[in-house]
């Protein structure tokens, strides 16, 4: 029976018939590294790389759960503001308007198109905001002096009515008013002639860049400052002058006229002459068309250019 101690080998219970050796490690040796049979796809080791026995970690360091936390937040936010735009479009439609808000809606409304007005008016106004002192001055004595005309004229129709009123002979004081007026009525008409304070006015067109709108401004604004009888080239202005361009030149109420244009115009010299200096007014614009303008004041201007009266062929007087 062997010995403790010999060097005969001893079977290890369990293992019978099967010798224990020596590790190779102890006899000085290396564990072998080389293949050691198919064990997976990562070769001998797996993905391992060892025989550590460790979990194998993916090769991007756990991206798939980041992308899933992402997706998942994206997915969150997107329904939030899905969420978001449904209730906003439920507030606002069907619209809910209380008698309240109508009522502001239509104030401002309103208030809005007041402003707009506003504006409109002071932009149309604006030709006298570039205006100098002067100038301003003289519009509003212009319109001072309209103003005094128009209440002379009202005293004068209330003193005739006092006298009518008050005279004893009253058919007389009749006759007497009918001839004034008809005087008055054929200045107007052009059937007399006529004389008194005016102005002469001139306008040279070398040019020929007048035309024949510009003398129709002309002359109303004559009438708007008070002329009482125009005379145009030897062509008495009435109610129903018409000025047209002819052949490069202008015709009135038909008569062929050549520049200069004279024109004898009778009334208060203080007014018709502001009239035509006024800024942007009829002496401008003619200056703006390279013509010349020349203005005199007299005391004695003869407007005796007569018109053939004509007897109305619809128009019938009214007693009433």
């Amino acid at each position: 029976m062997p010995q403790a101690g010999s060097g005969a080998p001893r079977p290890i219970p369990g293992n019978a018939g099967v010798p224990r050796g020596p590790h190779p490690a102890a006899r000085g040796g290396a564990v072998p590294s080389g293949p050691r049979g198919p064990q997976g796809p990562g070769g001998p080791q797996g993905p391992r790389g060892g025989a550590s026995g460790a979990t194998p970690e993916p090769p991007d360091g756990g991206k798939p759960e980041q992308d899933k936390e992402q997706a998942h937040t994206q997915a969150q936010g997107d329904e939030t503001r899905s969420s978001g735009r449904r209730r906003l479009a439920e507030a606002l439609w069907p619209p809910r308007v209380s008698r309240a808000q109508l009522i502001v809606a239509v104030l401002l409304f309103v208030l809005g198109l007041g402003l707009a007005i506003q504006v409109r008016s002071t932009s149309e106004n604006s030709a006298l905001r570039g205006a100098r002192q002067e100038d301003l001055v003289r519009i509003l004595d212009e319109l001072d002096d309209r103003t005094k005309r128009l209440e002379d004229e009202k005293r004068s129709l209330e003193r005739q009515r006092t006298e009518l009123d008050n005279s004893s002979d009253q058919a007389e004081e009749a006759r007497k008013q009918t001839r004034e007026k008809q005087r008055q009525l054929g200045v107007l008409a052009g059937t007399v002639k006529a004389e008194g304070p005016g102005i002469a006015l001139t306008i040279s067109d070398p040019g020929g860049s007048v035309e024949a709108d510009m003398l129709l401004d002309t002359v109303q604004e004559l009438r708007a400052a008070g002329a009482e009888a125009i005379e145009v080239n030897e062509v008495r202005v009435v109610a129903s002058t018409y000025f047209s361009d002819a052949g490069g030149g202008i015709s009135v109420d038909g008569r062929r006229i050549t520049q200069p244009y004279r024109f004898e115009v009778i009334g208060k010299p203080q007014d018709l002459e502001p009239a035509l200096n006024i800024p942007g007014g009829v002496v401008q614009t003619l200056r703006k068309e390279q013509a010349e303008v020349v203005v005199n004041r007299s005391e004695r201007i003869t407007v005796d250019a007569l018109r053939p009266a004509k007897r109305p062929q619809y128009a019938d007087p009214s007693s009433s």
